[in-house]
């Protein structure tokens, strides 16, 4: 191939993963979704197309969508805690627990072949698909647990959070929701466990990858720098832009469409 052509090659990736940031942050401004529930798939279908070893291909997404996730967190929680909004008390007890989860969570994915990685991961999409085709309820609001019991609701959040590459709103929300925070606080409180999370999940990626054979340039373990850098070049500006979108479309449909759409890419995953 000539040099040309490579160049061209990675201008179209580059082009690729800056349309993942943007759509990634849109999506989470516009419906409260991770960013990795967009990046991690795309990421498994585009690395698969730059020729990446297929067996590194599922831990190289969920890494670099961790890392990702360290700069749209900290931007997210800079903008909540200007508001207010961030109920730092839950996250010192809920951040120790999530930080040794996410170690533990990247621990097993270095231990698991690329097939069952992608096959967590698409359960996952299922999962989240399903829920965001159901009619919500108003849970009851209870009681938040305390001492143990919240260290082990962080350490399974981040466990599985770090095993997918999310920041773990889709859990630490409805936690804290059951545990009658108000809605607009979990949220921001969810933003800031977040950032540990993702910072601890992307340093275990790191460490649980180090000196693999095939990896391809560019890569600290299981995390790939380029795909980091356009990711969030394009998600960080995109994210009040979901915001601002959220109040003029029809979010209801919107939610509904990328549901059915996320089951589609889940049994994609799963059976492909």
């Amino acid at each position: 191939m000539s040099g040309g052509d490579l160049v061209g090659q990675s201008a179209l990736y580059l082009a690729a993963y800056l349309v993942t940031g943007l759509v990634a942050g849109v999506m989470a401004g516009l419906l409260g979704v991770g960013g990795g529930v967009v990046i991690v798939p795309v990421l498994i279908f585009l690395f698969a197309y730059q020729g990446f070893p297929p067996e590194w291909i599922p831990h190289l997404a969920v890494g670099t969508s961790l890392a990702t996730i360290i700069g749209t967190g900290a931007a997210s929680v800079h903008a909540h805690h200007r508001r207010g909004a961030v109920r730092w008390d839950l996250v010192r007890a809920l951040a120790p627990g999530i930080v040794v989860g996410a170690w533990l969570g990247a621990a097993i994915a270095g231990l698991l072949p690329e097939v069952w990685l992608k096959r967590v991961f698409a359960l996952f999409l299922l999962f989240v698909g399903l829920r965001m085709l159901a009619r919500r309820t108003a849970a009851a609001a209870g009681r938040l647990p305390g001492g143990a019991r919240l260290f082990a609701a962080g350490t399974g959040i981040g466990t599985l959070s770090a095993l997918v590459g999310i920041g773990g709103g889709t859990l630490t929300v409805p936690l804290l929701g059951r545990g009658g925070v108000d809605l607009r606080q979990a949220v921001a409180t969810s933003s800031a466990c977040g950032v540990p999370l993702a910072l601890a999940g992307a340093l275990g990626f790191i460490v649980v990858g180090w000196a693999r054979a095939g990896l391809p340039p560019a890569t600290t373990g299981f995390v790939y720098w380029p795909a980091v850098v356009a990711i969030l070049l394009a998600s960080v500006p995109a994210a009040p832009l979901g915001a601002h979108l959220a109040h003029t479309l029809p979010v209801a449909l919107i939610r509904r469409l990328f549901g059915a759409l996320l089951l589609l890419v889940g049994l994609r995953l799963l059976l492909g």
